[in-house]
């Protein structure tokens, strides 16, 4: 277990919330060089939408956002930036209906849900079977990578891997999202997945999908759900085939699958991280030697943003991936 203290937060940034918001709401980046789309079609006849920075037959970087995000937010632009610079590839996952287009089905995308990775995986290798693939997960995202790179276990050809602030306990995490300043995190989060499936409703309802149409109206109405635990028990739960929400959570979190896997991977959690305690945090002897845990005492939930001049922000995580994937590329 590696605790770092590498990361020194920006004095400007002082506490975990400035780090969370700051990027979150301030951070403005534009479109990465050689930037282009692919639509997959899935094996259920659905899509997911999948955004390239780079050409060449360099190393390629599989990158998958957090809840509600997708490949035009900060911290995934921000890298494939930096990424590029460094003479690697990358290929944002945006999950179902997070293109900016809903899919065509009530299925959504959730924190377990592996299938589309592990497809798109499969779509990459079956083109360039000779590629080296890395994979960075952010968040919910996170959740995802480190819970495929488990159940797959050495099925998975990676050079590395790594994830941020992931809610490795997603129940522990739920509940940290109903106290204090963390709450407007939750309203946040809830209101834009609330459009989310009311875009998807008004989507299939064009398209003529009276079943799926149905799926969805069946689940009541959303206006009433104000925390994750009903969400995740009235949504997620219902949509995916989980017997209820301590199913959901029980079967998502991706702590338990830790221990099995196999290629080097680097973990980065903050203390501080407003959407999780420290409960959350996996002990030495739950996990894989392949894995490497780095904890920063600041940095809040996908922020860790360090420098000295107001206003113009360094931002360390970047960096660190980076010079991690570089260096498990050699």
């Amino acid at each position: 277990m590696t605790h770092s203290t590498r990361f020194k937060p920006a004095w400007w940034l002082n506490n975990s919330h400035l780090q969370t918001l700051y990027p979150a709401l301030l951070r403005r980046v534009p479109d990465p060089p050689e930037y282009r789309r692919e639509r997959l079609i899935t094996p259920d006849h659905d899509f997911i939408d999948i955004d390239y920075c780079g050409s060449g037959t360099q190393p390629l970087i599989i990158l998958l956002h957090g809840l509600t995000g997708s490949s035009q937010s900060g911290y995934i632009k921000g890298l494939q930036c930096v990424l590029h610079k460094q003479g690697l590839r990358s290929a944002v996952l945006n999950f179902r209906g997070c293109s900016g287009t809903p899919n065509d089905s009530a299925r959504c995308y959730h924190s377990g849900e592996t299938e589309d990775l592990h497809f798109f995986y499969q779509t990459l290798r079956q083109r360039e079977p000779d590629t080296r693939l890395g994979a960075v997960g952010f968040s919910l995202g996170g959740n995802v990578l480190l819970k495929w790179l488990g159940e797959r276990g050495g099925q998975v050809d990676l050079f590395a891997a790594a994830a941020v602030s992931v809610p490795l306990l997603l129940g522990v995490c739920a509940t940290k999202l109903d106290g204090g300043f963390s709450r407007l995190y939750r309203i946040n989060l809830l209101r834009e997945l609330k459009t989310y499936m009311h875009d998807k409703l008004r989507h299939l309802t064009h398209l003529g999908r009276t079943e799926e149409v149905m799926k969805i109206r069946a689940l009541g109405d959303l206006s009433v759900i104000h925390s994750f635990w009903q969400y995740d028990d009235r949504v997620v739960a219902k949509l995916h085939g989980f017997a209820d929400v301590h199913d959901y959570y029980r079967r998502s979190s991706s702590r338990q699958y830790l221990h099995a896997i196999t290629v080097p991977t680097l973990l980065i959690q903050a203390l501080d991280d407003p959407f999780m305690t420290a409960a959350v945090l996996p002990e030495a002897s739950e996990i894989s030697p392949q894995v490497r845990l780095e904890f920063t005492r600041h940095g809040g939930h996908v922020g860790f943003i360090s420098g000295a001049i107001p206003f113009r922000p360094r931002y360390w995580l970047e960096q660190r991936l980076t010079e991690f994937l570089l260096a498990a590329c050699k």
